[in-house]
């Protein structure tokens, strides 16, 4: 594993022998559909209003009939509140019986997922680091992706469709096809996307993020099989980093949907 200057590991594996850690277990126990013997996509996400909790949903809500398909149940878990459980739900699509939220992230220190960091007093202060890259490491990186395009990664606006991003006038989609091409990310779609994401998240913000306290949490995700053994787990090293694969953030489940 290569850790992080903060001292969180950067992970990101398939297991397929190991149990399931035992805290995460306890807590699918008292949620319908998610128990044992059957195969199931737990996400443990951060703040509702989190640049990673609503890209990592808007990836999901495509390929939910997939996962439904291959008889992998799924689960959300966000730091929130109900408020900002309807307003995330209606603005990605994500089905609401299938997010749960939390005004405290036990399960994510039960899991041991990164808290963020915590040089500064104040979560702001070091939130503010954080995307700056300090104790976030590839989130630099992974802003850029969004302005310079990504010709591994699929195309995110297609060319009939019309993005209302924030301060912007409407932008169609083919505008991005006349600056680099088609079939793949071009440059400034990405962060077009994270830019309407921020408009709809600052235009709400005490809906989304109701308590300031836990700005830096990150998230994490782990794919059970039948017997709770995990399949693969991965836990968030910083912002804009929640999934191993951000260029394509799903392909872990490409062994299970095929």
């Amino acid at each position: 594993m290569i850790s992080n200057q903060a001292g969180i590991s950067n992970q990101a594996e398939i297991s397929g022998s190991s149990q399931a850690p035992e805290g995460l277990l306890r807590y699918l126990e008292g949620v319908a559909g998610m128990g044992r013997g059957q195969r199931r996509l737990v996400l443990l996400l951060s703040q509702l209003g989190d640049f990673d909790s609503l890209e990592y949903a808007q990836a999901l809500v495509p390929v939910l009939p997939q996962l439904a398909s291959a008889g992998i149940s799924i689960l959300a878990i966000a730091i929130g509140d109900e408020a900002g459980r309807q307003r995330f739900c209606a603005f990605t699509g994500f089905p609401p019986d299938r997010l749960v939220v939390t005004a405290e992230p036990e399960l994510h220190r039960d899991l041991g997922l990164y808290a963020g960091l915590t040089v500064l007093g104040g979560p702001w202060p070091n939130l503010l680091l954080m995307c700056a890259g300090i104790g976030s490491p590839g989130t630099l990186a992974e802003v850029l992706r969004g302005y310079t395009g990504d010709r591994q990664a699929p195309q995110r606006i297609a060319d009939d469709e019309t993005v209302q991003a924030g301060p912007l006038p409407p932008i169609q989609g083919s505008f991005f096809a006349l600056a680099g091409g088609k079939g793949f990310q071009r440059p400034f779609e990405l962060a077009t996307l994270r830019l309407r994401n921020m408009a709809e998240v600052m235009a709400h913000w005490r809906t989304y993020v109701p308590s300031e306290n836990h700005l830096t949490q990150r998230g994490g995700t782990f794919l059970l099989d039948e017997g709770d053994a995990l399949l693969y787990s991965y836990k968030d090293r910083g912002i804009l980093g929640f999934s191993a694969t951000m260029a394509r953030p799903l392909s872990f489940l490409d062994p299970y949907l095929a």
